[in-house]
């Protein structure tokens, strides 16, 4: 018994690892500071790009790019900055948890 209690309380941190290193990330590379998870600030919310992408096969790859290059237009008139020294790395995990949020 002890042995499945283990196991899975160990499944479930291993799967909320992912979420937490993101999120970690956004916080990292100050993208808190514009954005949240539930609610619009500057920009969308997590919630919101998600519910917005979530049938878009090419989302990953154009949220990458807006991320890396900036933008405007999308959301509203306010631009979105680049972020070019943020790596090609962590932009894709922050792009894969952005589009996972619910």
């Amino acid at each position: 018994m002890k042995r499945i209690i283990l196991s899975l309380a160990l499944a479930g941190t291993a799967l909320a690892l992912p979420v937490q290193a993101s999120e970690e990330l956004a916080k990292k590379n100050n993208c808190l500071a514009c954005h949240a998870i539930d609610k619009k600030l500057v920009g969308p919310s997590y919630k919101d790009i998600a519910a917005k992408y979530k049938s878009d096969k090419t989302a990953e790859a154009k949220l990458a790019e807006k991320i890396k290059k900036g933008g405007t237009g999308v959301w509203g008139q306010i631009p979105m900055p680049p972020n070019a020294n943020v790596a090609d790395a962590d932009i894709k995990a922050l792009v894969k948890w952005i589009l996972a949020t619910k």
